[in-house]
């Protein structure tokens, strides 16, 4: 008969381990003998090993005691249903890794790759840091609202940035922030804008649904208009041309489709 340091030595756990495995019942405890001591026969060895075992095989203790009992076909399920459970779990542990890689530049914190990417073209075209750092922001709440369509609505700018005019808004707005009220270039941007807009207008892209509710539109139009005077200097005279928001542009007269506008 063996003490309970023998029986955890041959088994090659520790004593500690072994009265862990009594209280959850996955070993027997015997009862004491005349001396006091508990004493531990060569059933108890297997099955302590074969506890051990299965444990260092990464079995939870939790289902330890359902093979321990299984017949050799039950065994053979339950282990191939913890190794699905398994593949699951290293899934999604690489994904998990994959997303902290990419929280390297802060832009890619809470933003899709697709959105990522569009960034750094903007910084390629050779857009201020402040510019991009609160379009990123845009972007980030944006992608928060329509997770399954962002990329669609990113491939969308990627084609817009094929635009000559497009790439010259950015151009501007880029250092616009730090702008006075008053400057002259405000409605260089304007011009450009109602440009824009109209050809949306044109191709039946106003209007349609871009899957944001009003409140979440507002909100990204007050913090714009709150960015820099700019900017509400910027929409009051788009306002006055007959068009209205940021985030999602209205045309309120329609008459101003037909109006001349200043030379590209």
């Amino acid at each position: 008969m063996l003490t309970i340091s023998q029986l955890a030595a041959y088994a090659g756990v520790t004593v500690r381990a072994v009265r862990h495995y009594h209280q959850i019942g996955l070993l027997p405890e015997p009862e004491r003998n005349r001396s006091g001591y508990r004493t531990y026969d060569a059933v108890a060895v297997v099955r302590l090993i074969r506890i051990r075992t299965l444990a260092d095989a990464g079995v939870p203790l939790g289902r330890v005691q359902e093979l321990l009992d299984a017949g050799p076909e039950e065994f053979a399920r339950g282990v191939q249903e913890m190794d699905k459970d398994l593949r699951a779990e290293i899934r999604r542990l690489q994904g998990t890794r994959r997303r902290l890689a990419r929280l390297a530049a802060g832009e890619q914190l809470a933003l899709p790759p697709s959105v990522v990417d569009y960034l750094d073209r903007l910084r390629g075209l050779g857009v201020e840091e402040g510019y991009i750092e609160m379009e990123r922001d845009a972007w980030i709440m944006i992608a928060a609202q329509v997770p399954h369509s962002i990329d669609s609505v990113i491939a969308k700018k990627h084609e817009e940035l094929d635009d000559p005019d497009v790439v010259k808004l950015y151009g501007l707005l880029s250092g616009a922030l730090d702008w006075p009220p008053n400057d002259p270039r405000i409605v260089e941007v304007a011009d450009i804008m109602e440009r824009l807009m109209i050809r949306a207008v044109e191709a039946g892209e106003v209007g349609a649904d871009d899957g944001v509710d009003d409140q979440f539109v507002d909100l990204l139009d007050s913090t714009m208009v709150e960015s820099s005077p700019v900017a509400a200097r910027l929409l009051a005279i788009l306002e006055e041309r007959g068009w209205r928001g940021w985030t999602r542009i209205e045309r309120v007269a329609a008459d101003r489709i037909n109006t001349e506008l200043p030379p590209s």
